[in-house]
């Protein structure tokens, strides 16, 4: 139970009407818990931010959208670690999204780095990550991407050595729309080839504030096969506070993520 107070306690707050107001950065903290059925549990925590070349416009949208909907050009990155039982896990991720003046047209790119060292066994496993995309808009709220990623891993372990990469190409759709009286959020992204790994999210406001998310990945390099459900809450126009539970076959996975807009 304590594991999903982090969800409790998103839903239990109360909504409240908001005004417009502008931002032009936004930083986070997250924790993360993995629940292994074969124990060796571990905790990570991470940050994020996100700055846009100009300020992002709330106007009437859901807080949670409202750079999407703005169509608010951004570089962004993220750091994770967690030191658990000697293994190292490091993550770091840089990004950027621009959306072309004047036209229809997006363009975005990343690249990142995971690395493992687990001491007592001289083992590490670095993989390399990238990708970018090219995208059009033909409705407001509708957003269509072809791209490609890639990746390369190496393994390293005394004597043994392992090095594997590949590059697939991906497919991406965010749509941010009204059904009857509320605004929904539906998200779907594939990679095919070398890597393979789907992504489908979908996410109800009960108000401009307030929303309930589920969601499904697969990633056949990490194994990844996973269902969650989340929510996410602002306070006001600068606060938010959000939560993750996500269920696989071999573990279970807990995340809580506190961030400040300004």
């Amino acid at each position: 139970m304590k594991k999903l107070a982090i969800l409790t306690a998103i839903i239990s707050a109360s909504a409240f009407s908001i005004s417009a107001q502008a931002y032009q950065a936004e930083v986070g903290g997250t924790y993360s818990y993995t629940d292994r059925d074969q124990g060796n549990d571990t905790n990570n925590f991470a940050i994020d931010g996100t700055y846009y070349f100009k300020p992002v416009q709330t106007r009437n949208s859901p807080l949670n959208e409202a750079a999407f909907l703005d169509r608010a050009s951004n570089v962004n990155a993220d750091f994770r670690y967690g030191d658990n039982k000697g293994t190292k896990d490091t993550h770091f991720n840089a990004g950027l999204e621009y959306f072309v003046p004047n036209t229809d047209f997006y363009v975005s790119g990343r690249a990142g780095r995971d690395e493992t060292k687990v001491n007592k066994q001289d083992y590490k496993n670095r993989v390399t990550t990238y990708g970018a995309e090219i995208g059009y808009l033909p409705t407001p709220g509708l957003l269509l991407a072809l791209g490609v990623t890639g990746y390369d891993k190496k393994e390293d372990q005394s004597d043994y050595r392992k090095k594997t990469d590949g590059a697939d190409p991906t497919v991406r759709a965010k749509y941010v729309t009204q059904v009857g009286n509320y605004d929904m959020n539906f998200e779907a992204s594939g990679a095919f080839g070398d890597l393979d790994e789907y992504r489908v999210r979908s996410d109800f406001y009960l108000d401009k504030t307030l929303s309930f998310g589920v969601d499904y990945y697969n990633n056949d390099l990490t194994k990844a096969d996973e269902w969650g459900i989340s929510a996410k809450k602002f306070f006001n126009q600068n606060v938010s506070l959000e939560g993750r539970a996500g269920f696989g076959d071999n573990d279970n996975n807990y995340a809580v993520r506190a961030a400040y807009r300004f």
